[in-house]
């Protein structure tokens, strides 16, 4: 026979297993998020146009190299102009990753790179119904009707929920790309997007985790879409 406080004292003990479990599960999911991306590039270094037609082999540049910046019209208009600029600054870091810098006041850079990003927001997931999500007013989950404006709650009372009360959680699709040119032609030689959406809000731990990923295996990528995912630190 189990003695009742033996009972209690094992009961005790595990629920605090339990909980301590569960507090450090939550510790380390909340020491990093997952930025995944959607990258697909394209490399063009050999194929370098001569005035006759033909194609010249270009050998695929090693680093270190150097470049400059280059901008659209749209991106030197003065409203956007900070944000481009705070953009720049973050592709400069990752391009110093594999080894390309901005070229030093007076040198000639052998190439351009033009950068953009841009964020679509959603008021909710692609796959998240406008009707889902009601709570009927104390009486437990409301299970929504399309152009209804009611709900049924747990109990079963019907009860008028007018549809504008629903909380929506936004949602964000976000992408980057870089462009880089041969200065003197104009040429473009690589072209790189990555895409990510998800809840997270903007930051430049976000941006620096696309801009990486969009530069995944530069300057030889592989063909086709393929899935980069950067860990950030939260």
């Amino acid at each position: 026979m189990t003695h009742p406080t033996s009972h209690r004292t094992w009961t005790g003990l595990f629920r605090m297993a339990v909980a301590a479990g569960a507090l450090l599960a939550l510790s380390g999911c909340a020491s990093v998020f997952l930025v995944d991306n959607q990258v697909q590039s394209y490399a063009r270094w050999a194929d370098r146009p001569t005035p006759s037609g033909a194609s010249v082999p270009v050998a695929i540049p090693q680093a270190p190299q150097v470049f400059r910046f280059d901008r659209l019209p749209s991106q030197q208009e003065q409203r956007g102009g900070a944000g481009q600029v705070e953009l720049e600054r973050l592709a400069t870091l990752s391009l110093a990753k594999v080894g390309w810098t901005p070229a030093a006041s007076g040198v000639t850079a052998p190439w351009t790179v033009q950068v953009s990003g841009g964020t679509l927001r959603l008021p909710r997931a692609p796959w998240e119904s406008p009707y889902d999500g009601y709570w009927g007013g104390g009486f437990g989950p409301g299970f929504g009707f399309p152009g209804r404006d009611y709900v049924v709650t747990g109990t079963g009372q019907i009860i008028y929920a007018p549809l504008f009360l629903r909380m929506d959680t936004p949602y964000y699709q976000r992408e980057v790309s870089l462009v880089i040119r041969h200065a003197t032609s104009g040429r473009v030689v690589y072209e790189t997007r990555a895409a990510h959406d998800g809840r997270w809000n903007s930051s430049n731990a976000l941006w620096m985790a696309m801009l990486d990923a969009a530069l995944r295996d530069f300057p030889t990528p592989p063909e086709g879409l393929r899935q980069v995912n950067i860990e950030v630190p939260r």
